[in-house]
Order: structure tokens, then C-alpha cells, then sequence
């Protein structure tokens, strides 16, 4: 099996080991070694709060270059609705899609146009009854591998959709073989990624075999040279006729709750910020949510807009798309048949990842689990982070898999140097009154 790929890096260099991450890591997927942060890569799930949070810059996300779009003889952009929020004073969308061929794309293919196909679908899966409640939204990567590890037993909640950056891909794709004439491996499909994780699953795809999607490049990258590309256009722009690719459902997508309310359903929640998706995900695992029809799940705080490789403040940029789609139709693309486009259903079903486990022996495992207990009961229940590792317990696992020794607790190890000490003492005070005697 070929090594999962993953965004998220670390440079050694600038990381101080100062523990930040591994504090806030929400797959435990961290740990502070010898002075330096290391990445547990089958834990990891490339939700970018390591990214977020790193007072050293020291995370970073493997995206690719811009000029990599000159490989191909025909490129299609996929800007996601995030993109658009990210520019203030700019209410003319279509100059942002005519900034985008300016940068050197043939074509501009909306991923909130798909978003809208999306919820269209998804319309019909929920109306039809046969999903198991709540219906956890598939949008989010990161969200699902936190699903795969985390909470296996939900994974048959989750929307057998593919994301709408997946269904735009491959929609994209099919509208440049026909408007171009050329094979579809000469056309390039790129989008513009507001997050890590969506760069993770174009190569590690959920629910698909190969994804559409030929480049990954980052929002911040794009931002600069987009923003100058629009500046020189705006000189002489007289404002063409706005061919919405999109209304207000699709740009909605963009921030938490607009995929959530598009469905329509009478009962729905909608969460963002990795802490709090594990909160619901933990109230939907003790059953106390089974009144909901729908449940949307964003890693990042308010949604997309909130991705580590945006640019601006996630809540000014959703102030700025609520002004954008405000004259905006409800919606430009429909499922107009009665059955839903084979396109946008997956066609492999997605597995739990045994991560977590301590050993694929269920009888080792229960060995390992008690030596963890015990050890766990040594240690002083802090959660300081001193040694490296998230909590008391993480470190109770590290020491029973062999990658640490008790030694690494600070408490452990003073109370190891005061009976060393005691016992010098009272040996020096003992052969005091031997030789006084």
C-alpha cells in the first residue's frame, strides 16, 4: 500500500518544541521529542490547527506552486466560494473570474456551482428516507478522517456525496474536452484550496478512486497576484454582463451553516471549530442528537472562510459573501431529473482507520490496556505537557508502545532525584554516628 500522503510539515529548524500544538492537536497526533515537534502521520488528519496555532511558524502545508499550471496545454480554474469573500470593496464577481484568466486559466469553473448540484442531491437522499439519522455532511476532509479514527461507528452516517470541489472537478473536466477539443489528460484542473486537508484528500480521496483534481494550489498564493491582476483590469473594466455560475446557495457553502440550511430539512445543526465538532460528534455517539435530519461539520472556525491558507479575517469574509450573494438568485443548478447524476455519488464505501488501537490482538490489547492503567496511575493526572506528549494518559500509551520511559515525566523523575537524595542523606547521617560512636 503506497504511504499516505499528508499537507501538513514541520520545519525543524524554526520549531522551538514549545508544546503549543501538541496541546491543541485534536488527534493527539503530536508529540515534542528531544526539543522538536513530531507529526504522527497515521494520526494525523490534516485539519491545519498545528498551522493555526504555532507561535513559531513552524507548520506549514505542501500545496503546489502556482507556475505548475504551464504544464498543462488548457487549465480550468476551481475557485471555492471562500475565494470570493476574500476581496473588500469587490461586489463585481465577475471580475474575479476575469482576474483568474488573466493569471494565465482558460476556463473558470465555480466550485459553488457544484455545491449547489451537491445540495440539490442531497435534497433528494434525505427526502427519499433511507439515510440512517443524523446525516453527516461529507464536505469537510478533515472532518472525515477525524470520523475514520475517532468515531468509526459513525461513519455510516455520513452523505455518500462526493464534495463539491470533487463533483466541479469532474464537471470541469467534461466541459473542457468539449469546449477545447483536446484529451482529457492534456487539461489541467486546479483549485484554489482554502485548507490543508482538502489538499490530503485530492491524493488520499474519500469514497472515489482518483481524484479529478490535477493541482492544489493555496489561497494565499493566489491572493497577491489575483488582487493585482483585478487592479489592472479595473482600470478600463466597464463591467461585462454578470453570467452567474452561482446564487446564493452555493456561495453560502463558503461559511458554516450555509450547506446545512440548503438541505431545506426541518431539523438541522451546524458546527465549526475542531473542538466543537468533537463535541457534537461525541453527543451524536451517546445518541442525544437523533432529532436531527442533518448534521453539517466544519474543522475550521466558521467554516471554510476559516481555512489556514486564506487570507483575511473568516468573519469579515463572511459579512462580505452575505453582501455578495444578497442580489444573487437562490440558486443556478438544479438536479433537473428524478435521479441523482452517478457523478456525484461515491462508488467505493470508506473504512475506519485503527489508529488508536494498541494492538491488532485483542488479548494483547487488553495487556497493553492494563499496563496503561497502571502506569497511568503513577503519573500526577496534570496534563502539563512537560514530557512531550498532550496528557498523562497519551503518555501512559507512548510508554507502554516503547516510544518513551517514565523518566519523561518532570514530577516522576523529582521524586525519583528527592529518594536519591533522602537515601544519600541518611546514609552521610549514618556513617556520621558511626564515626561519632
Amino acid at each position: 500500500m503506497a504511504e499516505y500522503f499528508h499537507s501538513v510539515t514541520l520545519d525543524t529548524e524554526s520549531c522551538r518544541g514549545c508544546i503549543t500544538c501538541v496541546k491543541r492537536c485534536p488527534t493527539e497526533a503530536i508529540r515534542v521529542r528531544n526539543g522538536k515537534a513530531q507529526i504522527t502521520k497515521e494520526r494525523c488528519i490534516d485539519c491545519g490547527e498545528c498551522i493555526r496555532v504555532c507561535p513559531h511558524h513552524a507548520k506549514h502545508a505542501v500545496t503546489d506552486p502556482l507556475a505548475a499550471i504551464k504544464g498543462f496545454k488548457y487549465k480550468v480554474a476551481l475557485p471555492p466560494p471562500s475565494l470570493f469573500g476574500q476581496y473588500k470593496n469587490q461586489e463585481d464577481l465577475e471580475l474575479i473570474r476575469a482576474g483568474l484568466l488573466a493569471l494565465g486559466f482558460d476556463e473558470v469553473f465555480e466550485v459553488a456551482a457544484a455545491a449547489e448540484l451537491v445540495s440539490s442531491a442531497t435534497r433528494m437522499m434525505l427526502e427519499r428516507g433511507k439515510l440512517k439519522k443524523p446525516v453527516i455532511s461529507s464536505a469537510c476532509p478533515a472532518v472525515l478522517r477525524l470520523i475514520k479514527i475517532r468515531f468509526p461507528n459513525l461513519l455510516e452516517n455520513v452523505l455518500p456525496i462526493s464534495s463539491p470541489m470533487e463533483v466541479a472537478a469532474k464537471l470541469a473536466r467534461e466541459q473542457a474536452v468539449r469546449n477545447s477539443g483536446l484529451k482529457p489528460e492534456e487539461i489541467g484542473i486546479v483549485f484554489i484550496t482554502p485548507c490543508p486537508a482538502k489538499v490530503t484528500a485530492i491524493k488520499n480521496p474519500f469514497g472515489i478512486d482518483k481524484s479529478d483534481v490535477d493541482l492544489a494550489v493555496s489561497s494565499a498564493e493566489v491572493y497577491p497576484v489575483l488582487l493585482s491582476a483585478m487592479n489592472k483590469l479595473a482600470k478600463n473594466w466597464k463591467g461585462d454582463a454578470d453570467t452567474a455560475q452561482t446564487g446564493r446557495t452555493g456561495l453560502s457553502w463558503g461559511n458554516s451553516g450555509g450547506e446545512a440550511g440548503a438541505t431545506l430539512a426541518t431539523s438541522y445543526l451546524a458546527a465549526d471549530g475542531i473542538e466543537n465538532v468533537i463535541n457534537v460528534l461525541e453527543e451524536m455517539e451517546d445518541n442525544k442528537l437523533a432529532d436531527q435530519d442533518f448534521v453539517e461539520l466544519n474543522a475550521c472556525p466558521a467554516g471554510c472562510v476559516g481555512g489556514v491558507l486564506n487570507v483575511e479575517n473568516p468573519y469579515v469574509v463572511v459579512t462580505r459573501l452575505k453582501h455578495l450573494w444578497a442580489y444573487l438568485p437562490v440558486s443556478c443548478n438544479n438536479i433537473k431529473s428524478g435521479s441523482i447524476p452517478k457523478e456525484l455519488l461515491w462508488t467505493k464505501d470508506i473504512k475506519p482507520l485503527k489508529t488508536l488501537s494498541l494492538s491488532g490482538d485483542p488479548f494483547e490489547a487488553m495487556r497493553m490496556m492494563r499496563k496503561l492503567e497502571k502506569i497511568e496511575s503513577k503519573l500526577y493526572g496534570l496534563d502539563c505537557g512537560s514530557c512531550g506528549s498532550p496528557s498523562c494518559r497519551a503518555l501512559a500509551e507512548d510508554i507502554v508502545r516503547g516510544y518513551a520511559t517514565e523518566d519523561l515525566c518532570i514530577y516522576l523523575l523529582k521524586d525519583k532525584v528527592d529518594a536519591v537524595r533522602s537515601s544519600m542523606l541518611s546514609l552521610k547521617l549514618e556513617s556520621r554516628e558511626k564515626g561519632e560512636g
